[in-house]
């Protein structure tokens, strides 16, 4: 008697074939984006101890209060939570394996995040961000370079819609002295605050800027802006931030009410949004987190970031694609070899090492089959060609080539010819760069 089936997790999804191809791609991308401007990979562990959160990213915040996913080591009774978002991990890896001591740091990180919210487009409780912490420059250069890496990605990846908005959140001072108008300003209006908003008002009143309830919307825009707020060095740092913007060419909209979801940001603040996702518009989100090597128990050390939704960003990808009309990744390898007899076999399963040593990708068919059956997976495979063989064509020393694509890579079976076996991996490569009608090589005898 066979057991009811157990599902998945709602909100932590499968991503299976085709889409599986179309994130590979992405990822092929953005390895060689990082790799341009100079950030290296780091790996951070998924779940690490949750004081990490709770101190780097604020105890009265959505993601500590409402959204970690955390519990109790059952073998020491330690804290701990699944990774919510990578940059206090990656700032104590940073600390505890003493990165910093040779000088700044550009790192990239790309992995599942956890949050225990309600699961939607563009929202899921396993979800993938892409990001870049840069750690121990101080200047605006590096807040702007992170911003136009952004561009540079987008256009990359021929995306278009996604607006640049930004804010200064000034220095700890600053944002003080904000603050003691900001509550002032809010409990005159406190009939007008919703139960986030009551409960934030002494705890994170900075955070009730960035709500997204329509009714407190006057209340919001009525606010006193921490832009008025900020000294000399936090004014001069944002303008020189907007200036090497514009000398990039990258259009952006300063957004006073422009906050972030953690504790641990100071002075630049940015994101990436877009219309074409409906509700969930954000793609990008950074800014400048000096205090936090600081908070973790290091020496002051300046940092600024970035994080990118990768969910979002393969939506995004798969919209542009089919706008332009164009095809997703090809599903499939080169080759599909096709076999029967056990003399057949054992050739198919040299000839299928000796393509692979040439760089050649190959699937060769295992669990028997007749020739038709085993042509049908091969169709079906998304392979280019067909490697055919049985135990006639090893005697004679030969195997066929079969077309599976036309030209534009549609399915379809096409032209077919018999090539020698000791020129088999020239005559594959040949075919799979010129078409069957090249004229076969001579190469290794892979039989």
């Amino acid at each position: 008697m066979s057991g009811n089936k157990i599902a998945g997790i709602r909100g932590m999804n499968d991503l299976l074939p085709p889409d599986s191809a179309a994130w590979e791609e992405l990822e092929e991308v953005v390895r060689g984006w990082m790799r341009s401007y100079g950030y290296q990979n780091i790996r951070t562990p998924i779940v690490e101890p949750t004081p990490l959160f709770a101190r780097g990213l604020g105890a009265v915040t959505d993601i500590v209060e409402k959204e970690m996913y955390s519990f109790v080591d059952a073998m020491n009774g330690d804290p701990l939570t699944l990774r919510p978002e990578s940059t206090a991990g990656v700032v104590r890896a940073a600390l505890e394996h003493n990165l910093l001591y040779d000088g700044p740091k550009r790192l990239w990180y790309m992995g599942p995040m956890f949050r225990h919210e309600r699961p939607q487009r563009g929202r899921y409780r396993q979800f993938h961000q892409i990001g870049a912490e840069a750690l121990g420059f101080a200047g605006p250069d590096i807040d702007a370079e992170l911003i136009v890496m952004c561009q540079r990605l987008w256009d990359d990846l021929g995306l278009q819609g996604i607006r640049l908005e930004i804010n200064s959140i000034g220095d700890a001072d600053e944002r003080a002295r904000h603050r003691a108008d900001l509550v002032t300003h809010l409990e005159r209006h406190a009939d007008r605050l919703d139960e986030d908003a009551r409960r934030r008002l002494h705890a994170n009143p900075l955070r009730i800027l960035d709500t997204k309830n329509p009714a407190m919307q006057e209340v919001v825009e009525a606010a006193p802006r921490l832009v008025d707020y900020l000294g000399d060095a936090s004014r001069t740092h944002f303008e020189g931030v907007q200036a090497l913007l514009r000398d990039a060419g990258v259009p952006h909209r300063i957004n006073p009410r422009l906050v972030r979801g953690m504790d641990y940001y100071n002075r630049t603040v940015f994101e990436w949004v877009t219309d074409a996702l409906g509700a969930q518009g954000t793609v990008c989100g950074g800014g400048r987190y000096d205090p936090l090597v600081e908070m973790f128990g290091g020496k002051p050390t300046p940092a600024c970031g970035f994080a990118i939704g990768v969910e979002r960003l393969a939506d995004l990808v798969r919209l542009a694609r089919d706008a332009a009309g164009e095809d997703p990744p090809r599903q499939g390898c080169d080759v599909y070899v096709v076999h029967q007899g056990e003399r057949a076999g054992s050739a198919a399963f040299r000839a299928a090492e000796a393509l692979r040593s040439a760089g050649i990708d190959v699937v060769l068919h295992c669990g028997g089959g007749s020739f038709k059956s085993q042509m049908k997976r091969a169709d079906t495979s998304g392979a280019v060609l067909a490697l055919i063989l049985g135990d006639d064509e090893v005697a004679a020393g030969t195997a066929s080539l079969k077309s599976l694509r036309g030209a534009a890579g549609e399915s379809g079976r096409g032209e077919q010819r018999s090539v020698p076996m000791d020129g088999l991996v020239d005559a594959v490569a040949d075919a799979l760069i010129d078409g069957l009608s090249a004229e076969p090589g001579r190469g290794a005898d892979p039989a």
